[in-house]
């Protein structure tokens, strides 16, 4: 083999050493992030099969107008109240027309597990049902009593 062959076959070398110098690197930053969402993923999973609702009392007040809506969280996770939505007829109501406490502290930001969360929705004619869906998608629907 001449100079030139060997000379080529050097140069292709390091070209293909270069170019995994480049690449391996973004592969493992890929694969880094990939296995960081998956576990996120996973953790997300965990805990929605953790969170559990139960709606004891869903009345309505024809005189004032409001739906007094009694939750507990029968789960073991701890929930946002700001992150529970409440749907009354497949609506979501003003935000100015809602009210929460949590065992009767209306500061509240925790709903922790085996705790009542009192929801209050003002300005509300003759509601039928009323659906509570909690930060991560766990939703409890019932009828409204009078």
């Amino acid at each position: 083999m001449g100079f030139s062959v060997s000379g080529s076959a050097a140069i292709v070398f390091i070209g293909l050493i270069v170019a995994a110098g480049i690449a391996i690197p973004s592969a493992v930053g890929s694969f880094e992030s990939m296995a960081s969402a998956q576990g996120d993923q996973t953790d997300r999973g965990v805990e929605a099969l953790n969170t559990a609702i139960e709606i004891e009392n869903a009345s309505h007040n024809a005189t004032d107008g409001e739906l007094d809506v009694r939750l507990r969280n029968t789960g073991s996770t701890t929930l946002s109240v700001n992150k529970t939505s409440v749907l009354v007829d497949g609506t979501v109501p003003p935000a100015g027309d809602v009210t929460t406490d949590v065992e009767g502290d209306t500061g509240a930001e925790l709903w922790l597990p085996g705790e009542t969360l009192n929801v209050t929705v003002g300005n509300i004619a003759d509601p039928g049902r009323v659906k509570v869906v909690t930060g991560n998608g766990i939703a409890e629907t019932a009828e409204v009593g009078g």
